[in-house]
């Protein structure tokens, strides 16, 4: 795959066997430890191995979820809380240095080494109300707009911490990775 390259880092990998965030958001957060990965392996129309929502027919476009590092750091900011942990969003790939968002409806690839992971960025990845318990108060609203995007994988691959780079058909702005995307406003004619 062709297109502009960029160097990001991955800065976290989440694989999740069982769903961590089920029903109302509670007092106590769920033990997650044991979803951080190293090392996340990708099939082609399947998913993350080890993943609870791999092959499962409703997940087909949204097997890989990718995040920015800089949208938790800005809205940590924002809420005026201390460092936040981007895992906690439960997104399977937290990269920095990337425009995250604007791979919305764009296939790109993803490679540290191992060869490219090709994805083809889908709908957003909207936060849920557990993120006002996890991270901090007001996180859920925070996050709309910049919760990552949903991908369906286009090809198998594997993906580790550490340096990546990532090819987009669509230029990035990496000091834009944390802002929020809002839904353009419709006018009523």
């Amino acid at each position: 795959m062709g297109g502009l390259r960029y160097d990001v880092e991955v800065v976290g990998l989440l694989a999740s066997p069982a769903h961590r965030y089920a029903g109302r958001p509670g007092g106590e957060v769920p033990a997650q430890a044991g979803d951080r990965r190293d090392r996340l392996e990708v099939r082609a129309g399947h998913g993350i191995v080890g993943d609870r929502y791999a092959g499962h027919p409703a997940h087909r476009d949204a097997q890989v979820t990718v995040l920015a590092a800089e949208s938790v750091e800005r809205l940590a900011a924002e809420l005026g809380a201390g460092p936040l942990d981007p895992l906690l969003t439960r997104r399977n790939v937290v990269l920095r240095g990337a425009e995250v968002e604007a791979l919305r409806g764009h296939t790109f690839a993803l490679d540290g080494g191992t060869g490219p992971l090709l994805l083809r960025g889908g709908r957003p990845a909207n936060p849920c109300a557990w993120l006002d318990v996890v991270l901090a108060a007001g996180a859920h609203r925070g996050m709309r707009g910049r919760g990552g995007v949903r991908c369906a994988a286009l090809s198998d691959g594997a993906l580790t911490l550490g340096p990546a780079v990532l090819l987009s058909p669509v230029p990035l702005d990496a000091t834009r990775a944390g802002e929020a995307v809002r839904p353009a406003v419709r006018t009523v004619r």
